[in-house]
């Protein structure tokens, strides 16, 4: 799309409407779906509960629920190293804290969740 867009923001010079920045947790999110392509996703922010703590400053608490075929076969520390690798940059700068929970679609859903 070119111009405006009808959003109210002024075309930019090359004739397309400014990029808003994300939130971390969309910019996470869309990271996840690009790099995973879950069957299913949810994020928790969670860092309310943190606040005044030193990491708090350090970037977000976050909890993550990601279902996704490419899970399958592997062992927990592979699941996790692929989730992280999806977000690189933002471990290092933008999340302190992210809690996973890593399945594939065959495997059970633990009770409670």
């Amino acid at each position: 799309m070119s111009g405006g867009g009808g959003n109210g923001n002024p075309p930019s010079a090359s004739g397309s409407t400014p990029a808003v920045a994300a939130t971390p947790s969309v910019e996470i999110e869309a990271r996840l779906r690009a790099a995973l392509a879950p069957v299913s996703l949810r994020l928790r922010d969670d860092s309310a509960h943190h606040a005044g703590h030193a990491g708090a400053r350090e970037g977000g608490h976050y909890y993550l629920e990601i279902v996704s075929a490419r899970f399958a076969g592997l062992p927990r520390v592979h699941r996790h190293r692929l989730v992280y690798d999806a977000l690189a940059d933002l471990m290092q700068k933008g999340i302190h804290a992210l809690a996973i929970d890593a399945r594939a679609p065959d495997e059970q859903q633990k009770p409670g969740l």
